[in-house]
C-alpha cells in the first residue's frame, strides 16, 4: 500500500501544518474481502485440576441411604399432591395427581456422591393422549410426600 504526502501552503500565520493523504487500494486489487486485520493476541488461562483425595462412595451415610431407597425403585405410586406438568409436548398443562406409576430411580445419590436433588424420585407414568393410538410415556420427578404406595 502506497501512502503519499501532500504539504499545504502555509498560511499566513506564523503556524504551518502538514497534510498526511493515504492512498487506500482499490477493491480489485482486495481480493474478495481484503486483508484482515491483525488478530489481537490471546490471554491464556490458567487450568485449575482438582482432585478428590478421599473417597466419597465409601462413606457410610451415602451408603446407608442408597440401600434405603433401593427396596423402593420399581414400585407402584400414585400422586396425591395437586401438581401440574407443562413439559409433556403432546398434552401440554397436564394435572398428575392421581396418576399412577413406577418409581424408575432414586437420584439423591450419583455416582457414590450425595447431590442435592429437590425431587429425587424419578417416576415413569403412561399417559392416554387423544391424538395418539398408543400411550404417551412421561417422566416427573416427586418428593416422598407427594406420592403414595400401591400394593
Amino acid at each position: 500500500m502506497a501512502t503519499t504526502a501532500a504539504t499545504m501552503a502555509p498560511p499566513s500565520t506564523s503556524t504551518s501544518s502538514v497534510l498526511f493523504l493515504r492512498r487506500l487500494p482499490s477493491p480489485a486489487t482486495r481480493g474478495l474481502g481484503g486483508p484482515l486485520p491483525p488478530r489481537a493476541p490471546r490471554l491464556r488461562t490458567a487450568r485449575l485440576q482438582v482432585s478428590l483425595t478421599s473417597d466419597v462412595s465409601s462413606s457410610p451415610d451415602v451408603a446407608a441411604e442408597e440401600a434405603e431407597h433401593a427396596p423402593k425403585i420399581g414400585r407402584r405410586v400414585r400422586v396425591t399432591a395437586p401438581l401440574r406438568v407443562y413439559h409433556v409436548v403432546k398434552a401440554p398443562d397436564l394435572d398428575v395427581q392421581g396418576l399412577e406409576g413406577v418409581i424408575k430411580q432414586y437420584v439423591g445419590v450419583w455416582k457414590g456422591k450425595r447431590i442435592t436433588a429437590n425431587f429425587p424420585f424419578k417416576v415413569e407414568f403412561q399417559v392416554a393422549v387423544d391424538a395418539q393410538p398408543k400411550p404417551v410415556k412421561l417422566f416427573v420427578h416427586l418428593r416422598e410426600d407427594e406420592f403414595e404406595y400401591i400394593d
